[in-house]
């Protein structure tokens, strides 16, 4: 068995397709399938189930084919440590960050690429879902997400804390606190039902007897920022997001008191152990660099400005 012979395997089973996997590997298609009939021959199991067209993977396939992600990614471990006891760290940290925390991935990746100058960062942004199958996939070398899976190496990097967005000459623009009964009863501007984010925020309205009705929502938070100049609307927003986008002109912001508590966000790694090298490296960095006290002081800053 040879480990060309299990890329051969990832990459039909993510193209679904053996034209298309052949040509992501940049063989061809007799070549890519003559190498799975080996490797099936060699452990004696039939691997792929084969129609007209590409079928899909038998039980057995679903088996290797795990084992097949996992070995590539031991390879890739193998080189990588080789390579940083050669050079310092090298390659490319692949990491998957859910989109409210995307305005503070820059608090980890900077001093990542600081500390590491001969690194590279990709960032990719995806759904909680996603990430935990990237991850499990070893598609992802790490990911900043909601803290939900215990199955999971995960790090605290801070906990959301929510406050009201709103015009300075607003109903609410002067007042020290406000219950989110109140916020909702606000023209609204809130990223969409479809994101985690903005499921988190409608259990915090219910929990203070409310529910949100907003005229406006989003799939984005600069998609949602962009609506709040020009005091019209007001927003409920993460205190993490004003690491990137601040307080617009014009607009206060203030703490929302009720029942509900925001969730943790953190950095998490897949089920390797130990992490990849990349990855552990990102969690060194992760652990130095003071996440959640860095966002407090800005928020206290707005705060008191106020």
């Amino acid at each position: 068995m040879q480990l060309r012979q299990l890329e051969y395997l990832v990459a039909l089973a993510r193209e679904r397709h053996f034209v298309r996997a052949a040509a992501a590997c940049y063989v061809s298609q007799p070549s890519l399938s003559a190498a799975i009939r080996r490797l099936e021959h060699e452990l004696k199991v039939p691997i792929v189930r084969r129609g007209r067209r590409y079928e899909g993977l038998t039980p057995e396939g679903e088996v290797v084919l795990a084992w097949a992600h996992r070995m590539l990614a031991e390879r890739d471990a193998l080189r990588q440590e080789l390579s940083t006891l050669r050079d310092g760290l090298t390659g490319t940290l692949r990491l998957g960050v859910v989109p409210t925390a995307m305005p503070v991935a820059t608090l980890l990746t900077t001093p990542f690429c600081d500390r590491h100058p001969h690194a590279r960062v990709s960032i990719e942004s995806l759904s909680s879902a996603d990430i935990t199958h990237g991850l499990a996939e070893f598609e992802l070398d790490a990911a900043m997400t909601y803290l939900e899976d215990d199955a999971l190496r995960r790090l605290p990097l801070y906990e959301e804390r929510y406050m009201l967005l709103t015009p300075a000459c607003g109903p609410l623009g002067t007042v020290a606190s406000a219950r989110w009964s109140q916020a909702a009863a606000l023209p609204l501007c809130l990223l969409n039902s479809r994101m985690r984010n903005r499921r988190i925020i409608d259990e915090c309205f219910a929990a203070d007897g409310a529910e949100a009705a907003p005229a406006i929502e989003s799939d984005t938070v600069a998609g949602l920022y962009a609506h709040l100049p020009g005091g019209r609307w007001s927003s409920v927003i993460s205190h993490a997001w004003l690491h990137m986008f601040g307080v617009p002109e014009g607009m206060r912001v203030v703490p929302l008191e009720g029942p509900a508590r925001g969730p943790r966000v953190g950095l998490v790694t897949g089920p390797d152990d130990p992490p990849s090298v990349l990855a552990g490296a990102l969690l060194k960095v992760a652990r130095e660099a003071g996440v959640r006290e860095a966002l407090d002081e800005l928020l206290r800053t707005y705060l008191d400005e106020r």
